[in-house]
């Protein structure tokens, strides 16, 4: 019997390999009971989804034994992990979203966006940071203020092409 291709996992299964490579990283081996514990869940449930993500060949796993993703799993929770990254920081430093909420937000936000979504987002916040005074930029700053008070800055442009004529 082959094995069946992931294409669509669900948010739970990214949820499993995100988790999987961060313990690997942080502890070195992936047991189930960490995966169960990180996650919030019961042994069983853990055996399940791991069984499902076997059958998509994303981890290896021995009955007893430590899990490892394998190099697709790993390219599936780099990928996840990723997408996490760009929402949390676009959450917490640019929208300057309280950092707890801006992780838990990044969790439920990260299985559905695009992958043009991801890609322009990650250029935005490129952008940002690029700003040449290494601060956060002026029109960022309005916003702030705008968010704060319900009120617009003067608009500088303006204030200049106003001054020209």
């Amino acid at each position: 019997m082959g094995r069946k291709i992931a294409k669509n996992l669900s948010s739970n299964m990214e949820d499993y390999l995100e988790t999987i490579a961060l313990l690997k990283k942080n502890k070195g081996i992936v047991k189930v009971s960490d995966i169960g514990k990180m996650m919030k869940v019961k042994k069983p449930s853990v055996t399940e989804a791991l069984n499902l993500l076997s059958n998509y060949n994303l981890v290896a796993h021995e009955r007893y034994g430590h899990v490892e993703l394998t190099s697709e799993g790993k390219k599936v929770a780099k990928e996840v992990q990723a997408r996490h990254d760009v929402l949390t920081k676009f959450l917490g430093e640019v929208l300057k979203i309280d950092s707890r909420v801006a992780a838990e937000d990044a969790c439920k936000m990260e299985h559905s966006l695009s992958p043009q979504t991801f890609k322009k987002l990650t250029k935005f916040i490129e952008f940002i940071e690029a700003c040449p005074d290494g601060d956060r930029p002026d029109w960022l700053k309005s916003f702030d203020y705008y968010y704060k008070s319900g009120r617009r800055r003067p608009c500088k442009i303006r204030k200049l092409k106003r001054e020209r004529n």
